[in-house]
């Protein structure tokens, strides 16, 4: 088995989750870690206890001087584009942290730099990667039929501090690409355009617009709604949202914590239709969130398979959230243009 060397950029805190998840993986080992701030890299990795790692303050030294299998970014979104167009350009297959980049010409950019240098990037969207989320789409799979309706709901009241506390759309910008992406893997249909209304309600903690509504229409007609707040006390939903799939064979509901259940239609007629209960099993021991979106990496790297993820599918649900922006600020339907 070969074992894959990593450069990590960003010694953060998430930096440091995927400094634990190198570690833990059996093909990879951590080679070199990068941080714009002095000493940090080299602290975060003898906090791990990862021992032997080049430590460094700029990207392209770190680069000459481990000479990696990949790189992982876990930089803040606005320096994404440029570790991940300099890393592609210097022969060095990526996987980044979401949201892919700050804006949409970033990611174009970095669509088009994976596509020149021939190379895998690759944004780690971790909650694909939840056994529940497989199990909710192979039962939305199984009965429902090409779905009309998906709704998702997000309530919960976030006092994180700090810079999300001074952001202008800290849901939709922070948080809602989780589940715009998880949308897009349920039903397997592409954003066309969206209408979107944000704002704070008085007793918000947060200074930008912290509430939101948006429907999206998808491709072959779909309607996918968003309904989220960070600022919601009490009652929370899962982080993971809680989803209704609705198609003409019947319904499928995923509360994001336990298993999904369903209702298929038995026989027509009548007043309501006759259904019957449906429900799904849940894998065990399927690694989740980093592990598995680290893991499908580098089976790509491996075989040339295309993983969930991959920046020319990843772009479509960052474009999901800057056409809601966008949709919210100037109040108008927007289409959603990759």
């Amino acid at each position: 088995m070969k074992t894959y060397r990593a450069l990590i950029v960003g010694a953060g805190g998430m930096g440091r989750a995927w400094g634990n998840n190198l570690k833990a993986c059996e093909q990879t080992e951590v080679a070199g870690w990068v941080d714009i701030e002095p000493g940090r890299a080299a602290q975060a990795a003898d906090e791990l206890k990862i021992a032997g790692v080049h430590a460094d303050t700029e990207l392209e030294r770190a680069l000459d001087a481990v000479r990696p299998d990949f790189v992982v970014d876990v930089t803040v979104p606005e320096a994404h584009c440029n570790v991940t167009v300099t890393s592609l350009g210097r022969g060095y297959p990526v996987i980044g942290e979401k949201p892919m980049a700050a804006s949409m010409d970033q990611a174009r950019a970095m669509v088009a730099a994976s596509e020149k240098a021939g190379l895998l990037y690759m944004v780690s969207q971790s909650r694909r990667y939840d056994a529940r989320i497989h199990a909710y789409k192979a039962l939305i799979d199984r009965f429902t039929g090409p779905l009309g309706i998906l709704n998702s709901d997000f309530y919960i009241g976030a006092h994180f501090g700090g810079f999300r506390d001074e952001m202008p759309s800290p849901l939709i910008l922070d948080m809602a690409i989780h589940t715009f992406d998880a949308a897009r893997y349920l039903c397997g249909a592409d954003p066309v355009a969206v209408y979107c209304d944000e704002f704070n309600p008085p007793w918000s903690w947060y200074k930008g617009d912290v509430c939101a509504t948006a429907i999206f229409e998808m491709t072959g007609g779909l309607r996918y709604t968003y309904r989220g707040s960070w600022c919601a006390e009490g009652k929370h939903t899962s982080w993971e949202a809680d989803w209704r799939a609705v198609g003409p064979g019947g319904t499928a509901l995923w509360d994001g914590h336990g298993t999904p259940v369903g209702d298929r239609v038995a026989k027509h007629g009548g007043f309501h239709a006759e259904v019957e209960p449906e429900t799904i099993e849940v894998a065990e021991g399927v690694p989740g969130g980093i592990a598995g979106s680290l893991r499908e990496f580098l089976a790509a790297l491996e075989t040339g398979a295309t993983p969930m993820g991959e920046c020319h599918d990843n772009i479509k649900s960052l474009a999901m959230v800057f056409a809601a922006m966008e949709s919210s600020r100037s109040g108008r339907r927007v289409a959603v243009e990759v």
